[in-house]
């Protein structure tokens, strides 16, 4: 009885342990990637955090500030993604279907304009500079546009719901206008 007390004790110390090395490591990860992020350096900054969010990925805050990085690096497809990451964790976080719904409005932006192409799987990619002149959607990414901006019409209206009082409610809903505008006018 006494060496099965004993093993659980050391197994259960040893589980602690390791939790507050992660927790020590996950730390040390966001405090140098937010130091990238002041310097403006956001693929430093976006490689910490990720290897915080392979630590922990419960981790609110690392998938949120993951999510900003990207979004300040342009890379609109990845934000979207780990935003949803972050939601999934803290949903009743107002800002973060904001910024969700921001950089949606973004990567549609960027899919309209070609800076972006949408691969036969859905996935999105940056395109090479000769592909941009012409830009001719695809059907493919004729129904990722509309979902994209029918996400982020979505994503703005919940952040309304969820802050009914926010200072910037009247520029939200000139962005929600704007997108159904542009949904408008690029339905077939």
């Amino acid at each position: 009885m006494k060496k099965a007390f004993l093993l659980a004790s050391i197994l259960f110390i040893s589980v602690i342990s390791t939790a507050c090395i992660n927790n020590f490591a996950v730390q040390e990860l966001n405090n140098k990637a937010k130091d990238f992020m002041d310097k403006g350096d956001y693929v430093s900054a976006i490689e910490r955090l990720k290897s915080s969010v392979d630590l922990d990925g419960s981790v609110f805050e690392t998938q949120y500030n993951l999510a900003v990085a990207y979004t300040k690096a342009e890379d609109y497809a990845n934000a979207v993604k780990t935003y949803n990451d972050a939601i999934k964790l803290n949903p009743d976080f107002a800002d973060a279907y904001y910024s969700l719904a921001v950089a949606e409005e973004n990567l549609a932006k960027d899919i309209i304009s070609g800076e972006v192409e949408v691969n036969e799987d859905g996935s999105v990619e940056k395109a090479d500079d000769d592909e941009k002149e012409d830009v001719k959607l695809s059907d493919i990414a004729k129904s990722t546009l509309t979902t994209t901006i029918n996400n982020s019409i979505s994503d703005y209206k919940i952040y309304l719901e969820k802050s009914p009082s926010s200072q910037d409610k009247a520029e939200v809903e000139e962005s929600i206008k704007a997108l159904e505008e542009l949904l408008k006018s690029h339905a077939d």
